[in-house]
């Protein structure tokens, strides 16, 4: 039942939250937030039936739901209903979705290629790997500001303070959510496509493992850092690690952009010198560096003994 799962979850936050206390874990400590009613149900084995050709689902713990057509684009009919584990309905700006969560293990083959890539993001490239190829940084929210500043402003004429909020505005109240919603989709189509294509191509991926929440409390930096959508990306690496057999290594990111690949030794920068300069002849630019030094880093953990736990770990999506 829907209220089951409900209290389930609400449970599980507020034992997170207390455990975090105890162990006195520094920052925020994931205290449960307040989440309307209307934005989701999840339901577990129970409360729902799905027809035989898997196009409609009727929800039956009397919510008043009754049923519904299902018209995506995934076919259902390849699994039993044994294997759907659990149902999550869920409100976006542009309609109502089902979600079905499948208890399957999904493998695919990906051939064995020798390649091995050191991934360094930043701001003015999405990437720079460790072979000095770089990857522009699509930046969607900062190209959609314009757009989202005309519907915002449209959104704040139609309603005056004290008054009963109109149609008009609630029509333009979706509109806005409809643009942010197409931003936060672009970011993770982008966020797919490469990381899928970074673990087929190569059999090692390193990584930092950069702090993000940390990194948006510089706030001249904190709309371009969640634009870019760092996060996301490596969660989608470790899934496609660990889809595809590749192993994938998070590494330290201390001194990696001040180290010389070359020789080791420490060059100390500012983040407005982009071209690292070593007194042993290196010349390149500080991204490809830094790339340089996540490899070597990963290949040193790997080298020892470390492989078979790291992998586990960091794959685990």
């Amino acid at each position: 039942m829907a209220r089951q799962s409900m209290a389930q979850r609400a449970w599980a936050s507020i034992s997170r939250f207390f455990e975090n206390c105890k162990k006195n874990i520094p920052g925020k400590k994931g205290f449960p937030r307040f989440k309307k009613f209307s934005r989701s149900l999840e339901y577990k084995t129970t409360g729902w039936q799905i027809s035989e050709d898997r196009k409609r689902l009727r929800i039956t713990d009397k919510t008043g739901i009754g049923s519904l057509k299902l018209v995506g684009s995934r076919d259902l009919s390849f699994y039993s209903k044994e294997q759907i584990k659990r149902i999550r309905l869920v409100a976006r700006a542009d309609g109502y979705y089902a979600q079905f969560c499948i208890g399957i293990e999904r493998k695919e083959s990906a051939e064995f290629t020798g390649k091995e890539l050191g991934l360094d993001v930043g701001l003015n490239y999405f990437y720079t790997d460790s072979q000095g190829n770089q990857v522009k940084n699509p930046r969607y929210l900062r190209k959609s500001e314009k757009a989202l500043k005309r519907l915002q402003k449209r959104l704040s004429r139609k309603h005056k303070r004290g008054q009963p909020q109109s149609v008009r505005y609630h029509k333009n109240r979706v509109k806005l959510a409809k643009k942010h919603l197409d931003i936060a989709r672009q970011r993770k189509d982008h966020a797919v496509k490469l990381a899928r294509c970074v673990c087929q191509s190569n059999d090692l991926v390193a990584y930092e493992n950069l702090s993000v929440r940390n990194m948006v409390k510089n706030h001249c930096l904190a709309k371009s850092i969640s634009d870019a959508g760092w996060t996301q990306f490596r969660e989608w690496i470790e899934y496609f690690g660990k889809l595809f057999d590749k192993v994938v290594v998070p590494v330290e990111p201390k001194y990696t952009s001040q180290d010389c690949s070359n020789c080791g030794s420490r060059v100390k920068k500012s983040l407005s010198v982009r071209t690292h300069v070593c007194s042993c002849g290196t010349v390149l630019d500080r991204d490809e560096n830094a790339a340089r030094n996540i490899l070597d880093r990963a290949k040193k953990i790997l080298s020892g003994g470390q492989k078979s736990t790291l992998r586990e770990k960091s794959t685990n999506a």
